[in-house]
């Protein structure tokens, strides 16, 4: 996986030690990777690297992004198309995308991380 922010670094950690899941990458060729719920191998979270273009953003650079499962309700109301988006290739009633790339604070993704979870369960 090509970690390209600190906090892609920082999501894996966290993942690794609250969750005690590894990243899974599932596709040949791809430095993509998701994470599943041990207890029913449902996917809350999928570190991906793409091009900001797809987004949306100006630039063909690559940016880590971090998808994951959200309430509907709340999901309607952060997304900004800045910093969070409707779920890049999921369901986007269901799923968030959030950048990696510092604009969103640390603490705020572990909080969708550990809601992605418990959504999985």
């Amino acid at each position: 996986m090509l970690y390209n922010s600190g906090n892609a670094k920082q999501v894996v950690e966290y993942i690794k030690e609250r969750y005690e899941t590894e990243p899974e990458f599932l596709w040949a060729k791809s430095n993509n990777a998701v994470f599943r719920n041990k207890d029913n191998k449902k996917w809350y979270g999928a570190l991906l690297n793409i091009q900001k273009n797809k987004l949306g953003l100006l630039g063909e650079e690559y940016i880590n992004i971090l998808d994951l499962k959200c309430d509907p309700m709340l999901k309607n109301s952060i997304i900004d198309m800045k910093r969070y988006f409707p779920g890049y290739h999921m369901n986007k009633e269901h799923w968030i995308t959030i950048i990696l790339d510092g604009t969103v604070p640390i603490e705020d993704i572990l909080y969708f991380i550990d809601l992605s979870y418990e959504l999985t369960k």
